[in-house]
């Protein structure tokens, strides 16, 4: 019998009308496989995965497949963005027996859920090399029934290589340092590619949270060449295919070296962290435009695609989409256009012009000659261009569209609270810092419960999966950029008992600095993951340095020390992945650096009677000083970072703090822009 339809995420509800019998992950899982004496057969995706529906179509929807399926295992779907710690440990295995990893995953288990045998797609006939699934299947199934001893000895080695990778990082003799700082950098930046920005060779993936870190060493150093290969980066995203040139959003990644042809999902961690990253760009960026553009449409598409009733943001949209109600998802068919379409839409003059400025040629630069919308310059006529541009847009919409992963995670929501206040706060859009509390309120209503984190949330209803780290440090860090942007002292006071409650349970006792990824009272795997290197999302422990930095500076001194020394020792711990793998450590630069800083703190002191001058203060602070500062405005004594510090002669007035030591007050914007690039 098949147990999906009642699960709370979008993914597991896909296949609630597969013929397999299957489950959701859980005891009693396990027990029914050990009672059948059968081995588990667990299936790892996400709603958004291409090659997941793929697979999907092709195995899981037949019935014979499924009768060999249900016949000789225990079929158990995960969906990895609700229990990313399942995927944690069985993405580890799959690597560990195969050499890489991805999605769809295909694992078979023991009943005690150790792993013998792994692998990612298997087609529906024999190709390429590859067995068909059907085949793979009675493989396992024969191992099992004939030779036992050697899947015990199998899955012996791999439970015991994955404990030992679960130990945390080395000791290393290294700290923290400005000299650390600029290695890290520096090696970044040998792996540019200079023709179309970015790093590394196809597929490329936006370097995301190493942007933001990047933005923070020019910021510091004064270096150009690292502010250039954060523009050159961020302009050719912002202008090749993976971005959405007519409703914005960045696409999961891009198949070619130069940005063009994307892989048409889109996430809500990736957009999240981009606009922060671009958000902070037009303070120092040459082309201020440019990216002042692409957040605020960034902005609208989270507000407009992934917003959901609750308050909250949805997970992702898909990659495909599905021309025919019953028929397989066709990749990229809302997106690419043909020179005829634009005609059709536009009329001849208008859609030659558009087809010009956006790319689209007749031999197409995608299938079956379609093209991906780019935009290498700016149009001549910005007037023409939105009214063109409002037109695709409406006839995009009356397309098919891509279907919408409903899940709400608390983590990636957590990162969008973050990004969506302190980019309303830079370009002063009150409507975006409300759609951040809106979003706060919602998951201290339903994703907090009896004090703790749950990981997500389907139509408001919140799952069971607990929270996982990230979702705890992100959370944390929206409530405390949302305390600083607003003033308000029940942000920090919400932040401070999930902070604590982190503290609490996913602290190493034994490696101060160190943190597990699973809380200490969650369910028991065949090992408790933990991985301190920063990928599509940050890792849990570099989330949670932020965290912990951040409140050092805004809480009252006893807790500001307890925290300051978390936040210190986890860094100090991360110093050998700064050193030895940068590109991998964009969030830990991005924390690194504020801690250099002090972090830096800018609080001012508001007159009620006088807002614009506070409000101007508070502008100046927020153009002038680098990411990572802390900055607010809120009534002398009314939160901990403002008390004992008044208003001057009448006047709103700024303190300005580096680490321990401050200036003077001053009253001026002028003095304050001053004090804060140091002259």
């Amino acid at each position: 019998m098949n147990r999906l339809a009642g699960a709370t995420s979008p993914y597991l509800r896909q296949h609630a009308n597969n013929p397999v019998d299957w489950r959701e992950w859980d005891a009693a899982a396990l027990a029914e496989a050990a009672e059948r004496d059968v081995p588990i057969l667990l299936s790892i995706g996400y709603a958004s995965c291409h090659w997941c529906h793929v697979m999907a179509h092709e195995s899981f929807e037949d019935a014979a497949t499924a009768a060999v399926m249900n016949e000789n295992f225990v079929c158990v779907k995960v969906d990895r963005e609700e229990r990313p710690d399942l995927d944690a440990v069985y993405m580890n295995a799959t690597v560990a027996m195969t050499g890489q990893g991805g999605w769809p995953m295909t694992c078979f288990l023991t009943p005690a859920g150790e792993p013998f045998y792994c692998g990612t797609y298997y087609p529906k006939v024999p190709r390429g090399g590859m067995p068909s699934f059907t085949q793979l299947l009675e493989a396992v199934a024969d191992t099992w029934r004939n030779r036992r001893d050697e899947v015990h000895k199998a899955s012996g080695q791999v439970a015991e290589a994955l404990r030992a990778q679960a130990a945390g990082l080395p000791d290393a003799d290294l700290a923290v340092t400005a000299e650390l700082l600029d290695h890290a950098v520096a090696a970044v930046l040998r792996d540019e590619d200079r023709e179309h920005g970015g790093f590394g060779a196809a597929p490329k993936f936006p370097p995301s949270a190493l942007l933001i870190g990047l933005l923070r060493s020019a910021e510091r150093t004064g270096d150009p060449e690292v502010l250039g290969v954060v523009t050159r980066t961020a302009e050719a995203m912002a202008r090749g295919g993976i971005y959405d040139q007519l409703r914005g959003g960045f696409a999961r990644y891009s198949v070619d070296a130069a940005w063009v042809v994307p892989h048409f999902e889109k996430m809500l961690y990736d957009n999240a962290q981009l606009l922060r990253g671009y958000a902070h760009l037009p303070r120092r960026a040459a082309d201020a435009d440019l990216a002042e553009r692409v957040t605020r449409e960034i902005v609208q598409f989270l507000l407009d695609d992934l917003g959901t009733e609750q308050g909250g943001f949805a997970s992702a949209l898909d990659a495909d989409t599905h021309l025919e109600p019953d028929g397989p998802g066709v990749e990229g068919a809302t997106y690419v256009w043909t020179p005829a379409e634009l005609t059709g839409e536009l009329g001849p003059s208008d859609g030659a012009w558009a087809a010009e400025l956006l790319g689209v040629t007749t031999a197409g630069n995608f299938e079956q000659g379609t093209s991906v919308l780019t935009r290498y310059r700016d149009p001549d006529d910005r007037e023409r261009f939105d009214r063109i541009r409002a037109a695709l847009v409406r006839a995009r919409d009356r397309r098919p569209q891509p279907a919408r992963d409903d899940k709400v995670v608390t983590a990636w929501n957590g990162i969008a609270i973050t990004a969506l206040a302190e980019a309303g706060a830079i370009l002063r859009q009150e409507d975006w810092i409300t759609a951040a509390a809106d979003c706060a309120r919602f998951l201290l209503a339903e994703h907090v419960v009896d004090g703790r984190v749950r990981r997500a949330s389907l139509g408001g209803a919140v799952g069971s999966a607990p929270g996982v780290l990230e979702d705890y440090a992100w959370l944390v860090t929206g409530l405390l950029a949302l305390h600083q942007v607003t003033g308000a002292p029940d942000w920090l006071d919400h932040a401070q008992a999930l902070l604590d409650k982190a503290i609490q349970h996913f602290a190493d006792p034994d490696t101060p600095g160190s943190w597990f990824d699973t809380a200490d009272d969650a369910e028991v795997l065949v090992t408790r993951p933990r991985d301190p290197i920063d990928g599509a999302t940050p890792a849990g422990a570099s989330a949670l340095a932020e965290a912990l930095l951040t409140a050092s500076a805004l809480s009252a001194p006893e807790q500001a020390v307890r925290y300051r020394e978390l936040a210190d020792q986890t860094l100090g711990r991360a110093a050998v992945v700064l050193a030895r793998a940068p590109r991998s450590a964009g969030q830990w630069l991005t924390v690194a650096e504020a801690a250099l800083h002090g972090p830096l703190q800018v609080a001012i002191a508001a007159d009620p009677d006088n807002p614009g001058a506070a409000s101007r203060l508070a502008a100046t602070a927020r153009s002038t000083a680098p990411g990572g500062t802390v900055i607010i405005t809120a009534a002398a004594d009314s939160v901990p970072l403002l008390a004992e510090r008044p208003v001057v002669g009448g006047q709103p007035a700024a303190y300005v703090c580096r680490g321990t030591v401050c200036d003077l007050p001053v009253t001026d914007p002028e003095d304050l822009r001053r004090a804060l690039s140091g002259r």
